[in-house]
């Protein structure tokens, strides 16, 4: 299968850190990859080079054959790589359905907050957005009335608004009670379904892992320590060593 995204050698140290050694690695199309590891292993340094937050001190980043590594994070989103954060980056004082009318106006190559943000036509498209995570009955609620795991929901809505091919979450389903973590990434495999988007998601739950992935690649100290299915990964005595520590 032809790749969406192919890195080469990539490579990125903070200092005496090595965040990213030589990291090779293929992405196909239509494939759900979680990408495991301790903290600070390189997970989220391999996530922000390939959304342009990070700069590769070398080494190639290729989106469907197009050099994306120095371009910034506008223009990669542009190309049709979107993600969400750790930490959702809402803007708390607006309701959801505002949030996500905000970022349907950036879509142009000038962001606009007046009249055309309010249209009609984009309000609908936010609720859309909304009614695909089950979430439309909370539109016109304030952010800062919305537990921690809505808001990481309608963090991963607003990255689905450019319809990517490549669909980056940071954890998410962090801060998500055990009850309700399988109900939220159900929402978001859902959500995801009618764009057909490749999704890659860093993730420390290996049920999630284990349920949600069709591969796993396991960092750790900045290089790829294992890459396959995800029993395979997860029995890997290395990956079982260094990043699950034995427990599943």
């Amino acid at each position: 299968m032809t790749p969406v995204l192919s890195v080469r050698q990539l490579e990125k140290r903070f200092g005496a850190v090595v965040a990213a050694d030589a990291l090779t690695l293929d992405i196909p199309a239509g494939q759900k990859i979680s990408l495991i590891g301790a903290n600070g292993a390189g997970k989220t340094t391999f996530v922000n080079m390939v959304t342009g937050y990070l700069k590769p001190d070398s080494g190639t980043i290729l989106l469907d054959g197009i050099d994306i590594g120095r371009r910034s994070p506008r223009s990669v989103a542009r190309l049709g790589i979107s993600r969400s954060f750790q930490i959702p980056q809402l803007f708390v004082e607006l309701t959801a359905a505002e949030n996500l009318t905000v970022a349907i106006s950036g879509i142009g190559k000038r962001m606009s907050l007046r009249a055309p943000a309010e249209a009609q036509g984009r309000r609908d498209k936010a609720v859309e957005l909304l009614e695909r995570f089950g979430l439309a009955d909370l539109a016109d609620r304030p952010i800062s009335e919305l537990a921690g795991g809505v808001r990481k929901l309608i963090d991963i809505a607003m990255a689905l608004v450019r319809r990517p091919r490549l669909l980056l979450l940071d954890e998410p389903t962090s801060g998500v009670s055990a009850e309700e973590k399988f109900v939220t990434m159900d929402r978001v495999i859902h959500a995801v379904a009618p764009d057909a988007a490749t999704i890659v998601f860093v993730e420390h739950d290996m049920e999630i892992v284990s349920r949600y992935a069709d591969r796993v690649v396991a960092f750790y100290q900045g290089r790829i320590l294992a890459d396959g299915e995800p029993a395979e990964v997860l029995n890997n005595q290395e990956v079982r060593r260094y990043v699950t520590g034995g427990v599943r």
